[in-house]
């Protein structure tokens, strides 16, 4: 190649390098323009598309605290949470996302990290039968560029520190409780919990827009009353809950054997998202439980009526 010719050819790929670099520029998005917001957070939260669902994992530890007792640590605990986002359009707020999704959340022997079925309260001494939290389905509501105010969409908790973007979910929640009477705006036992999530991903994988999706980081906190199959009672306390994790990028099979082999044997439905359609009423771990109950006492009085004829 002669002298002329190699300053053509640097001069060729120094261009094409300047046109490569304006072009990945364009595509990374402004989490100040709301559409631009909009398509973060569903990167956040979504799969590579409708028909791929995402699949966030997350493990950690789960405490009793009671007043006057040192806290305990109960279990040792592993989740996932199996989504997909689907497309809804509305004619003022324009089109948007909702997200559909179920999840499982095992209790597991802080020493072995066996999955425990039955459990001895430490604080009343009796054996119980643990409910592994499986809630189906877990929705959001839709997400558009515009509030029903007709205010921009915006990640309003959303900060940005070097090649790191963070953005902090608290979610209060104070509601009725499904297993209290009907007077508890009068005498209390409202449900009262809250539920924090921390997301945390790099600039880089968040806000590229040529690719479909990002896969961020995860600290999940909740702070909740008893769960009903511990059988407390009215003992003063609350479980705290502390785990980390990600959006995995290989999906279910990524999940930690004991995840997988639990779910498949017992719970095969959360091995998938729900349907794109779904438009169930949300569940907990306390509708679950009400649900889970009443069956079994329906099946007991059932057998009872069997017994009865024989």
């Amino acid at each position: 190649m002669t002298f002329k010719k190699s300053i053509f050819a640097a001069a060729s790929l120094a261009t094409a390098a300047i046109f490569a670099t304006g072009s990945a520029q364009a595509q990374m998005l402004d989490p100040s323009n709301p559409e631009d917001a909009l398509e973060i957070s569903k990167r956040l939260q979504c799969g590579v598309s409708a028909d791929e669902p995402a699949v966030y994992h997350w493990s950690g530890n789960i405490y009793g605290r009671s007043p006057g007792v040192r806290d305990k640590l109960l279990f040792k605990g592993e989740g996932m949470n199996i989504r997909r986002c689907v497309e809804v359009t509305d004619p003022e707020r324009g089109t948007g996302w909702r997200l559909i999704s179920r999840e499982v959340m095992l209790m597991l022997d802080p020493e072995t990290g066996e999955v425990v079925d039955e459990w001895e309260n430490p604080y009343t001494g009796d054996t119980v039968t643990v409910m592994q939290i499986h809630n189906d389905p877990v929705n959001g509501r839709p997400n558009f560029p515009k509030g029903r105010d007709g205010s921009p969409f915006q990640l309003s908790t959303l900060r940005q520190s070097g090649p790191y973007v963070f953005i902090p979910f608290e979610v209060p929640l104070f509601y009725t409780n499904p297993l209290a009477g009907d007077y508890q705006d009068a005498v209390g036992n409202k449900y009262h919990a809250m539920e924090i999530f921390d997301f945390a991903a790099l600039k880089s994988d968040l806000y590229d827009s040529s690719t479909p999706t990002a896969y961020p980081m995860i600290s999940w906190v909740r702070i909740s009353p008893w769960a009903p199959w511990m059988n407390m009672g009215g003992r003063p306390g609350q479980m705290v809950f502390n785990a980390m994790g990600q959006k995995l990028p290989g999906g279910f099979e990524e999940l930690p054997d004991v995840l997988k082999n639990e779910i498949r044997e017992n719970y095969p439905i959360y091995e998938q998202a729900p349907p794109k359609d779904d438009t169930r009423r949300n569940e907990t771990t306390w509708t679950k439980y009400k649900l889970l109950t009443e069956q079994a006492r329906a099946a007991e009085g059932e057998k009872a009526k069997t017994d009865e004829g024989h």
